[in-house]
């Protein structure tokens, strides 16, 4: 009898387990969480991405890039020390390289992937490939040789110690990418309106692709000027960005931010100011945006007295922040210059080209055509340097609007601006380079690849006596620590190849 009992409960038992085996899958298979993503999902988070995912990931071009250029500086240090005391800050100065690789080419690499192997997807392909190489642009141009060929693979490939690559190198695939992307673009084939730059439309996007296409060529003129000849043709026989209308932007929302105009009207509010140099050029030339990008809070004694009964737009009255100096030095010249106190300095309008909500450009029109006005002056492309350098200031006046209605800039102002400057001759390059320097007021890896590579605007040196550089200026960022933890050998070389791993290394393609 105890043996019927045993029997009868083993297969009971048995019965049973096979029984929740039966569902054993259904039940462990999570329904929710998704083990592949849709590559328009990635190709969108890439793009948002490269205006960061909030505040303190914009103090790279807070303290460095826009400090170098001389447009915005901060008299403080500490964690806000950077290009204003020519002094290297590790927590700001690798905020690219981590920005870029873990969110952007993380996201739009494997939107390359996944996209390439579904012929549905042949436009979101190649519009994912011209993004990939302008996120590897701002990568490479701010540090110089880096990961490319192996870079970005960690999730796809498991490659965790991706070999550096030359930043010649780099800009060779570049160009040859941007070719074969652009001409892959097909209207005839189906695209997705849910795309974030250029709701899908190839067209667009090929406007994009060979508008970069020009700029990655110019970036060459000193390095390379036979291949930037040859690219730069082949981007205007292309067909370029050809209005405001098709300049690459990330329209922001009150969900979707400006993370630097967040970051500027919230904790760093007090922080940072329009500089000296920036400001003056402005007044000097009677630049009507001025008045679209600066405020002052005349008579501000300390952050809390910076309030909106203070506040001035004014152009004559608008004072820059002297370069060289710290919060306790600037009290020195506060009298010469007119104002009480360090707070009352002008800054960036948080309630025009700064807010929360304002778009941010990654290409404009405005630069194209500049590009467009330097290659005319170097013989590369037909038509009138001046035709296009009129063009491409009026193109920025009018981009003044997209930010707010309150920052346009009228067709008479913008007129009479282009009449007053005229192209002349024997300054083009420079006039057309401090142009530049003002279209691209904000899209900070811009301005300083331009500045390096065109040599313009004409700056002083800081003159901060901290300084840590050798020379006037800043010419790259250094490599992050983690690159050295994670991936000492291959960084090793690179240095190796490059210089030393400081803010004195120069690019490849800046060359003196």
């Amino acid at each position: 009898m105890k043996k019927l009992t045993k029997y009868l409960l083993s297969l009971v038992l048995a019965v049973g387990f096979f029984s929740c085996d039966e569902k054993f899958d259904e039940i462990n298979t999570n329904l929710v969480d998704p083990t592949t993503l849709n590559p328009l999902f990635l190709l969108n988070q890439g793009i948002l991405d490269m205006r960061y995912r909030d505040g303190g990931s914009s103090l790279q071009d807070l303290s460095y890039n826009f400090g170098i250029v001389q447009q915005i500086i901060t008299p403080f240090g500490s964690s806000l020390a950077g290009a204003n005391y020519n002094q290297l800050n590790l927590s700001n100065s690798q905020r690219i390289w981590q920005n870029t690789y873990r969110n952007v080419l993380k996201n739009t690499v494997d939107a390359v992937e996944k996209s390439k192997v579904n012929p549905d997807n042949t436009n979101l392909y190649h519009s994912a490939r011209i993004w990939k190489a302008y996120a590897y642009m701002v990568l490479t141009d701010t540090y110089g040789d880096i990961p490319y060929f192996e870079g970005a693979k960690g999730f796809i490939e498991q490659i965790v110690s991706p070999k550096y690559d030359s930043q010649e190198t780099i800009y060779v695939d570049l160009l040859k990418e941007l070719e074969e992307a652009t001409a892959g673009l097909d209207p005839n084939k189906a695209s997705s309106t849910s795309e974030i730059l250029y709701g899908g439309d190839p067209l667009k996007w090929k406007k994009f692709g060979y508008s970069l296409m020009l700029r990655a060529a110019m970036r060459l003129t000193k390095a390379s000027p036979s291949k930037a000849e040859t690219y730069v043709t082949k981007a205007v026989a292309g067909g370029l960005i050809s209005s405001n209308a098709e300049n690459a932007v990330l329209r922001n929302t009150s969900v979707f931010n400006n993370y630097i105009g967040v970051h500027l009207g919230a904790r760093e509010k007090a922080n940072y100011y329009l500089t000296e140099p920036f400001v003056n050029h402005l007044k000097t030339n009677e630049d009507p945006r001025l008045e679209s990008i600066a405020i002052r809070h005349v008579g501000a004694t300390n952050g809390p007295s910076q309030t909106i009964s203070r506040i001035t737009r004014d152009p004559d009255l608008q004072i820059g922040m002297p370069m060289g100096h710290d919060d306790v030095s600037i009290n020195s010249v506060l009298a010469e210059n007119g104002v009480v106190s360090l707070w009352d300095y002008s800054q960036a309008n948080i309630y025009t080209v700064l807010k929360v909500d304002s778009p941010q450009f990654f290409l404009t029109y405005s630069q194209t055509q500049l590009l467009l006005a330097e290659a005319a002056v170097r013989g590369w492309v037909q038509g009138g340097a001046a035709t296009y350098y009129e063009e491409g200031i009026k193109a920025n006046m009018e981009q003044m609007a997209f930010y707010d209605l309150d920052a346009t800039v009228s067709e008479q102002a913008a007129a009479t601006y282009i009449a007053n400057h005229p192209l002349e001759n024997e300054m083009a390059l420079e006039q057309i380079n401090t142009e530049y320097w003002i279209s691209s007021f904000l899209d900070g890896s811009e301005l300083f690849a331009n500045f390096r590579r065109s040599g313009y605007p004409t700056l002083e040196a800081n003159p901060y006596t901290g300084s840590e550089i050798t020379g006037n200026f800043i010419r790259s960022m250094p490599y992050p620590d983690s690159e050295t933890v994670v991936n000492r050998s291959n960084l090793q070389e690179a240095i190796s190849r490059q210089g030393p791993n400081n803010l004195d290394r120069r690019v490849w393609w800046d060359q003196p």
